[in-house]
């Protein structure tokens, strides 16, 4: 009687629906697997986020980061450009003042502006002067240099007159056609005047300068200030006066064609 009752009570048939459905909820819950028996991985790509992955207002802000760094990039390049130009333009002014002072003023005044035919008459040396000459920072020597002194005849007016071999030559001192550079060795400064007076007697005829209105009555052998030397004074100043104005130029066209192209786009928007 009484193992009747066990079987009755063990057997799985006579097993009453309570006891089953606590046996269901005391199993431990199992990981979901895949089709191939392993956990699934799903976690690791939805984890991460992609380009495509960012909101609309995020896409937005990114834009706006790199244009505003592009735009920056820009800004400096052009501001470079700018300094560029009108340092150009400042430095030509300079050049203009200066050439304007030396050159220029220098070239109106003088007046040795036909050239002709000069025939020796006669070329020696009558005295000697003094000059001082530098040897250092705060040092001065005396010195000496031999006068040499031309005459020449006009072959377009048949007049003698005094040669110099500048403009220059006669302001620094009226009584030499030729004045050597100071030095503390005499013998050289004579030696080279020598060599000078030789040459003109070698070559009897050659070009030089006169005043045609007649106001000097001398004539240069050299002119410091001739038309060629005043081009090329004024040419490369100019050159980058154009050259800093044409940079100006081109950046702020470049601006404005920006400005013109951002707002049609803001139009077509």
């Amino acid at each position: 009687m009484n193992s009747g009752c066990r079987d009755v009570f063990h057997g799985p048939d006579a097993e009453s629906p309570f006891l089953r459905s606590i046996r269901h909820s005391a199993r431990p819950s199992t990981v979901r697997k895949g089709a191939a028996g392993k956990p699934s991985k799903m976690f690791i790509w939805t984890s991460g986020r992609t380009s495509s992955s960012y909101r609309p207002d995020e896409r937005r802000d990114h834009d706006l980061l790199d244009k505003r760094k592009t735009v920056t990039a820009l800004k400096a390049g052009e501001d470079r450009a700018i300094l560029l130009g009108l340092g150009m333009m400042v430095c030509a002014i300079m050049m203009f003042f200066l050439l304007g002072i030396t050159q220029l003023r220098s070239y109106i005044q003088s007046v040795w502006t036909q050239e002709t035919q000069c025939a020796l008459l006669n070329a020696s040396i009558t005295e000697t002067f003094n000059c001082s000459f530098s040897c250092g920072p705060d040092s001065w020597k005396i010195s000496q240099y031999p006068c040499l002194q031309v005459y020449v005849n006009l072959t377009s007016s048949g007049q003698k007159l005094f040669l110099y071999h500048t403009e220059e030559t006669m302001k620094i001192n009226s009584e030499c056609s030729y004045i050597p550079k100071c030095g503390k060795n005499y013998e050289e400064s004579m030696s080279l005047v020598n060599i000078i007076i030789e040459n003109f007697r070698k070559y009897q005829h050659f070009p030089c300068f006169y005043d045609p209105e007649g106001v000097q009555k001398n004539v240069i052998l050299t002119k410091l200030y001739s038309s060629n030397v005043l081009f090329h004074s004024l040419f490369w100043p100019a050159c980058t006066m154009i050259g800093g104005v044409a940079i100006v130029a081109m950046v702020k066209l470049t601006q404005y064609l920006s400005f013109l192209s951002e707002r049609v786009q803001r139009i077509n928007r």
